[in-house]
């Protein structure tokens, strides 16, 4: 249920439990800072020429869409809400949870960065997005449902696997996961290859054994 998670763990921590963080938080963050999302401005501005794209121009009450990034810049000078994107709804995010735990070898479709792109809305518009608590405890489960998954998938690796497909991950759980995975698929090629040697060795003795009978003798004819 909503807002059963536990209220000390970081939701938005890539640090826990066995696996490890390849990025930092902040890494994963400045990566989604370039998704798009939709502004309302209240001033009218002209159209901003940045490297990345132009943007703009900006009117009062008019729609229109921006880097995240851009976003939070001109919501922290109070020149715009932030239109919460539609996956941040109570009724879309109900579901997905209930999809999630209706299907445990599964991920729902979410945004790759839905974990990053809602910490920086609730730091920085939490004003703009309805229903803020029960809509953070829902991301909160949603995660942790999803973590689960990843850990109960992770134990049915064996020296048999070849490859691991996890369609769905957001890029917080592949930047958990894929640690410890490469490790442990590592770990099991080089135990398998040692095998292999060791097999290969005691054929090639066992080859020198029935082969090497002494010096021939020739036939004789009669």
């Amino acid at each position: 249920m909503a807002g059963q998670s536990d209220p000390h763990l970081s939701i938005f921590s890539p640090s826990e439990g066995m696996f490890g963080p390849v990025l930092s938080v902040l890494q994963v963050e400045f990566v989604a800072e370039d998704e798009i999302v939709e502004i309302v401005p209240n001033i009218r501005m002209d159209a901003l020429n940045m490297i990345c794209g132009d943007f703009g121009p900006f009117f009062p009450q008019i729609p229109t869409k921006v880097p995240l990034w851009l976003a939070v810049a001109l919501k922290k000078r109070s020149k715009c809400t932030i239109r919460t994107p539609d996956w941040m709804t109570v009724d879309r995010l109900t579901q997905v949870l209930e999809a999630e735990r209706e299907s445990p070898r599964e991920f729902q479709p979410l945004p790759f960065h839905y974990i990053e792109i809602s910490k920086l809305l609730f730091d920085h518009a939490r004003d703009d997005i309805s229903d803020a608590y029960l809509v953070r405890s829902l991301i909160e489960d949603i995660r942790d449902v999803r973590f689960h998954k990843v850990e109960t998938g992770l134990e049915t690796i064996s020296g048999r696997t070849h490859a691991v497909k996890l369609k769905n991950l957001s890029a917080m759980e592949v930047n958990i996961v894929r640690p410890f995975m490469v490790r442990t698929l590592q770990a099991f090629y080089k135990h398998d290859s040692a095998q292999m040697i060791q097999q290969a060795d005691n054929i090639g003795s066992r080859a020198t054994l029935v082969t090497d009978r002494g010096p021939r003798r020739d036939l004789r004819r009669r």
